[in-house]
């Protein structure tokens, strides 16, 4: 039976393939993504993925909000102040004076962007896959896991599994291309086959998405954080690289600039069959004392 928690060099392998070619990732450094959403556009165009709409929530410059089986890159726009801001502004009376033109200096409040392409995290322990019942989720030769449309069944156990809110059914009319069944990111599977780069990686123009060997990946990344806190960027941290994790170490992982929360991650992200070998071994022992107790009744009532 396959690993259901803890480190695993190599997944492939635990899942039955022979052989297999060194596990495919992608490293996301967000310190030079552009918001360009170039990815997004990719992932659309070469996997025929339907627009989900392209309304401004209000709340961003974004159309599409997170992750969904109509999403599967996902450009986040985090607007920071760098300062806190006064708590009262003086609106004045109207005037021909640009805006902010009078202002002082010291009561300006600077703003950054933190920008970040997400994206399903190929989890060493994946979650939709250990629950899926069809077997339509499976385990790549190259370590990422993959939704085979025409099994799945859109029974929807794979969406609570995911500690990260990446997979979902598809929502749309009747006749559309797979409304109801569970979609997310292949990390391009067609084109790893053929020897090519996922297509967002591909289309990405500062190299904000990285695509390679992961053991690579993770090298090159560490690396970064490195250049990055001797440049004074002391938040600079990685997020899903440590096979210690919850999940066994992500297949996608990121170089953030701040806290996990303020992308939209958990901050200690964990499989929920993890502890599942745990619960069967409770419920069986209470399985067994409520049989001793039942033979114990049966003789005692004999008596």
């Amino acid at each position: 039976m396959p690993s259901l928690s803890g480190p695993l060099h190599d997944p492939a392998a635990d899942a039955g393939w022979q052989n297999p070619p060194p596990r495919k990732g992608f490293f996301t450094d967000t310190s030079v993504c552009i918001g360009c959403k170039a990815c997004e556009v990719a992932c659309k165009e070469w996997n025929g993925v339907p627009d989900d709409g392209f309304n401004l929530l209000g709340s961003s410059y974004d159309n599409t909000g997170s992750l969904s089986a109509s999403t599967w890159r996902h450009v986040a726009f985090i607007e920071q102040p760098a300062k806190p801001a006064s708590s009262t502004v003086s609106l004045g009376m109207p005037s021909t004076v640009k805006p902010g033109e009078a202002m002082n200096p010291e009561s300006a409040v600077d703003f950054r962007w933190l920008m970040s392409s997400d994206v399903c995290k190929h989890c060493t322990h994946a979650g939709c896959l250990d629950v899926c019942p069809t077997g339509s989720l499976f385990r790549t030769e190259f370590g990422t896991v993959v939704v085979q449309e025409d099994i799945c069944n859109g029974c929807g156990y794979c969406v609570p599994a995911c500690p990260f809110g990446v997979i979902d059914r598809r929502v749309g009319e009747q006749g559309q291309k797979n409304v109801g069944i569970a979609q997310k990111c292949t990390l391009c599977y067609d084109r790893l086959g053929a020897g090519k780069t996922p297509a967002c990686a591909q289309a990405c123009p500062t190299e904000s998405i990285q695509f390679g060997d992961l053991d690579e990946l993770r090298e090159r990344a560490a690396a970064r954080v490195e250049a990055l806190h001797a440049q004074g960027v002391e938040s600079a941290r990685l997020y899903g690289d440590s096979p210690d994790d919850g999940v066994g170490g992500a297949g996608a992982f990121f170089l953030l600039l701040d806290q996990p929360e303020v992308y939209g991650l958990p901050p200690d992200p964990v499989v929920p069959t993890r502890d599942l070998p745990q619960m069967w071994r409770h419920a069986a022992l209470a399985a067994a004392g409520l049989l001793a107790g039942a033979v114990a009744a049966f003789l005692g009532g004999r008596g």
